[in-house]
């Protein structure tokens, strides 16, 4: 089974620009996830960090466990404070399903996850001040618990994110993409702009990169790709049919393939070298692709940010050339409306 990825340590910036942002705007676009101990990290750092754990997880499991997984990530504290007898009743199965389960996410039994649900469950409610945040959009929220919703689901993405990052991981995938001639990103739908927005970063510090979104030309573009080159399919799912072509064709030239997705089981992973995974809950909205884009955005900050401070003395030259390139289109302060 292959492990998720880790994050990456904070980076030091440049005295007038960070490595991460734009020209005179040192934080515009970057997340900095938390810092990591060396060799390993401590689980469960994260407010349900289980949960993050048995989503990630539930596409791979048969039906009847799965029932039980969603039963976890619905109501986690209703599990906490239930029977196996009560828990296996309500998901309409076993208690040796149940049993199977628990030992498929990691624990030795249900009484294990019984008191990990409970510590995270009050250790988030802890850290929400007590309020319930993050429930599903309702036709009667308002506008503000609108905003406190979708602003508390994006700040949980990009928090979970990182507290489940491989740290060895990452860093094979910067290894090679600093090794690579090519770097031939693929990704379709809301995945494709996160794939542009990583081809425009390694773009700006001189790192030949393409990012496409039609299935004709990610084949075409896979079909080329050698030993020496690296692809990048992007997908929350892992389940994109046009995605994993593109990587399947890539492996079979010989590139490194790497995938970026929300499940380390999903079908992706079959056709994947390394795999750097988010840990993002969508809710009534999934089709906006909202928390989702945000987590991969992070962990596409971390992949460039690594490859940028391997490369650093070049790429502040190339961060410095580009810069120098756009600063005459922007408007001058001293000019006046007319």
């Amino acid at each position: 089974m292959r492990k998720p990825i880790g994050s990456e340590r904070s980076l030091e910036q440049g005295p007038e620009r960070g490595i991460t942002g734009e020209p005179g705007s040192p934080g515009d676009g970057s997340a900095s996830p938390p810092p990591s101990s060396e060799g390993g990290r401590e689980r469960d750092t994260t407010p349900l960090s289980t949960v993050v754990r048995v989503r990630s997880l539930l596409p791979s499991l048969p039906p009847a466990e799965r029932r039980v997984a969603q039963r976890v990530i619905d109501d986690p504290e209703g599990v906490a404070n239930s029977t196996i007898t009560e828990l296996a009743q309500a998901c309409g199965t076993s208690e040796t399903t149940v049993i199977r389960f628990c030992r498929a996410i990691g624990f030795h039994g249900y009484p294990e996850l019984r008191l990990t649900l409970a510590t995270e469950a009050g250790r988030a409610q802890s850290a929400a001040g007590g309020r319930v945040i993050g429930s599903d959009i309702s036709p009667d929220d308002s506008l503000e618990q609108i905003v406190e919703k979708v602003t508390f689901a994006d700040a949980r993405a990009v928090e979970e994110t990182a507290s489940q990052l491989d740290i060895k991981m990452l860093e094979q995938v910067v290894d090679a993409v600093v090794a690579a001639d090519r770097v031939d990103v693929y990704g379709v739908g809301a995945s494709a702009f996160v794939a542009a927005d990583f081809q425009q970063k390694l773009h700006r510090i001189g790192r030949i990169c393409s990012a496409w979104a039609d299935a004709h030309i990610m084949l075409t573009s896979a079909a080329v790709l050698g030993s020496t080159s690296v692809a990048i399919g992007i997908s929350h799912t892992g389940a994109t049919v046009e995605t994993i072509d593109a990587l399947e064709v890539a492996r079979s030239r010989g590139a490194k393939t790497v995938a970026l997705t929300n499940f380390p089981k999903s079908p992706i992973a079959e056709v994947s070298d390394l795999i750097l995974t988010t840990a993002a809950r969508e809710t009534t909205f999934r089709s906006g692709a909202t928390a989702s884009r945000l987590a991969q955005l992070t962990v596409v900050d971390c992949v460039f940010v690594g490859v940028a401070q391997r490369t650093y003395g070049p790429t502040r030259k190339a961060l410095e050339a580009t810069y120098e390139a756009v600063r005459g289109r922007t408007v001058r302060t001293d000019r006046r409306r007319r």
